[in-house]
């Protein structure tokens, strides 16, 4: 990563809360990081971008997404998951059994 760009993310801080409190830099940018990483793998799964049209056959679709509670060993915050991530779980599932 740049210098450049860690100065961009590190404008307005100033005090340690800024960076690693409950609403600081650091959880804010693993929320976006989290959501992007789940949007791109979406966009692999089903083969097209968000806000695009999907291709013809494919049944598969984006529906939406909501706000649910993501964990990580450190931390927990809340993000938008693609409405397609809670319902796989499910899916699978159904077909195991």
């Amino acid at each position: 990563m740049s210098m450049e760009i860690l100065d961009e993310l590190l404008t307005g801080v100033e005090r340690p809360e800024d960076l690693l409190g409950d609403s600081g830099l650091l959880k804010e940018l693993k929320i976006r990081l989290m959501e992007r990483m789940l949007g791109g793998e979406l966009t692999a799964h089903l083969g097209y971008e968000e806000g695009k049209a999907a291709p013809p056959g494919q049944l598969n679709r984006r529906n939406g997404s909501t706000t649910k509670v993501l964990k990580g060993q450190d931390w927990t915050c809340n993000g938008f998951v693609p409405v397609a991530y809670l319902v796989m779980p499910l899916l699978l599932r159904k077909r195991e059994g």
